[in-house]
Order: structure tokens, then sequence, then C-alpha cells
């Protein structure tokens, strides 16, 4: 289908306990989900999925919000990338509801020799935007660090759906609007920021916030100017992930450019099954608002982003 995309949305998991797996899914039949539970999963799917679609590498993720458990995680991320170099990549989840917590957890990634780093928009009540994650920001912007920024999926649905159907499109969408505000983007140009889901509804509105963010009624202390807002918006990355319709790539195109447009895919999240990850490919495909060869960069323009784990697809080889 595709010929060795680099995935920088995918989702794994530790091996988790029957009582885990009941737990996982009474929380998303509250949150009304309805069908069967998501499958668990599974190492030799995901490399059976990867071999079949034409992937030759994902980025794995994923961000608990206990910090137990996030640093589980993280070590199981470290060690299915040592075991397939070629084939995955960790983006080290970072808890940032405590600042030391966070730090510490940035030094275990280095150890872990991670690729990048993976953070909720909010953590545990805890915003992107927040004053206190300043230290975390500048040790990112040291490193150049590459940050995948992913809604926090608990957001509660509206009108009987489940809140990842739309919810953290709106919250990737207020969280980044408010690090624009912040100027969190302003005091730290070398952070990489990926958004998840082509950016959630921020492409869709960047327009207006570029026309209206800067009218005498909206409160704007750190005087974020709107050739800021334009620039700083057009630096940021988008990925794919369940978002590879026209409607969303050219808001998307619209706001940043084709050269910051990376393939992702959402695999391994409970609302991605194999047939709509499919699905999402052949829509990108057929994009017409691009040429082909454009359509298939966007496969590949993470390499660029991840140098350590372009080498080891390279060395691969």
């Amino acid at each position: 289908m595709v010929d060795a995309w680099i995935d920088v949305h995918a989702h794994f998991s530790p091996p988790r306990s029957a009582e885990q797996r009941a737990a996982m899914w009474q929380a998303l039949q509250q949150d009304n989900w309805s069908g069967e539970p998501p499958p668990e999963w599974s190492l030799d799917e995901r490399l059976a999925y990867m071999d079949k679609v034409g992937i030759a590498m994902q980025m794995l993720s994923m961000v608990p919000t206990n910090h137990a458990a996030l640093q589980s995680s993280n070590r199981y991320g470290a060690e299915l990338v040592a075991r397939h170099p070629a084939r995955f990549g960790l983006l080290a989840g970072l808890p940032t509801d405590d600042i030391d917590a966070g730090l510490q957890e940035l030094a275990r990634a280095d150890d872990l020799d991670a690729d990048g780093f993976a953070v909720y928009c909010q953590y545990n009540g805890v915003f992107l935007s927040d004053p206190r994650l300043e230290p975390l920001w500048a040790a990112l912007d040291a490193r150049q660090a590459v940050v995948f920024v992913h809604p926090n999926h608990a957001v509660p649905g509206q009108f009987v759906r489940p809140g990842v159907l739309l919810e953290v499109a709106y919250q990737t969408a207020s969280v980044i609007t408010d690090m624009l505000y912040a100027g969190v983007f302003r005091r730290y140009p070398n952070i990489r920021f990926i958004l998840a889901h082509c950016g959630g509804a921020l492409p869709a509105l960047s327009g207006r916030l570029i026309l209206l963010g800067n009218e005498s009624w909206v409160p704007n202390p750190q005087r974020i100017s709107q050739q800021e807002m334009r620039e700083q918006l057009a630096a940021l990355y988008l990925d794919t992930a369940m978002t590879a319709s026209p409607q969303s790539l050219s808001a998307g195109l619209a706001m940043t450019c084709a050269e910051h447009l990376v393939y992702g895919s959402d695999c391994g999240a409970p609302c991605t099954a194999e047939h709509s990850a499919i699905a999402n490919i052949e829509q990108l495909l057929a994009f017409n608002g691009l040429r082909r060869e454009e359509v298939e960069q966007i496969g590949r323009n993470a390499l660029k982003l991840f140098p350590k784990a372009a080498k080891r697809i390279e060395d691969a080889r």
C-alpha cells in the first residue's frame, strides 16, 4: 500500500492483567462506548500490520496518568525498541503535573535513549500552558527535542457520545492556543512540536484566531502579535492520525505546510481498528490537494525529525 513510511502516532501497552483490562473497558463504557471491548495490544500483530501496509517504523508513545505506570511503560517501550531497533522508536511519556517528576523522567528518558517525548495537553488537571512547566520546556529546548502533543483521551463526551470522537479535538485547539498566548513557542523555538490528529480543531480555527486574537477585547499579556501567531502556528507539525480527509488536510495546509505534515496512524488506541487505519491511508493517498510525490513525502517527513531512528533504519538496510 505504501513504501517505508514512518508512523509518528502509534500507541502500545505493557501486558495488562484481567482486572486492568476490565477496569479499562468499564471506563470506556462510562464514556458511552458501545460494542465489544477493544483488543489487547500485541507485538506480533502490530509487526504483521506494519508489514502489510508498508510501515517501516512506528514511534511508540504512551502517557499513563500514574507516575509509576508511566515509568514502567517507558521502560517497556525502550525494551521493544531494543528488540526491534529498525521497526520502533520511543517517544517517552513525560508527567507534566509535577515539575520535579517531569525533569526526573526526562533524565530517565535520556538513559533509555528515547527518540523524542510525548505529553498530554492536560495531565492530572495541569495544562501544558501552566507556568510551572517552564523548567521542563527549557530543558527540552536545550535538547532541541521533538515533543508529541496528544489530547487526554479521558475527556468526557457530550450528547451521549465518546469524548474521543470530538472533544479531544477541541482540547487540543484550546491548549495550544493558550500555549501561544503564554509565549511558550516564543521562548522555546528549538522544540519541534507535533500535534496529534492534524492539530484537532486548531487548523480550522486558526484563521479566526489570527483575525481576532489581537483585538483589544482579547487578553494578551505577552503581546503576541498577529505575525507571531501566524509564524508560530506555521512552525507546528501535524500528524495525519484519523484526519487524512480533504477537510482536515486542507485546513492543516492552510495553517502550516506540506513539509510539516507527518504520517500518523493512531494504531493501538481503542478507537482505531485496522479497517479505519487502512481507510485513513487510502484517504491520504487519494488527497488531490498535493502532488502524489508530496503525499508520499508525508510518510517520510519524520526521518528529518528523528535522526537516530533514521540511522537505525539505514543500518538495518
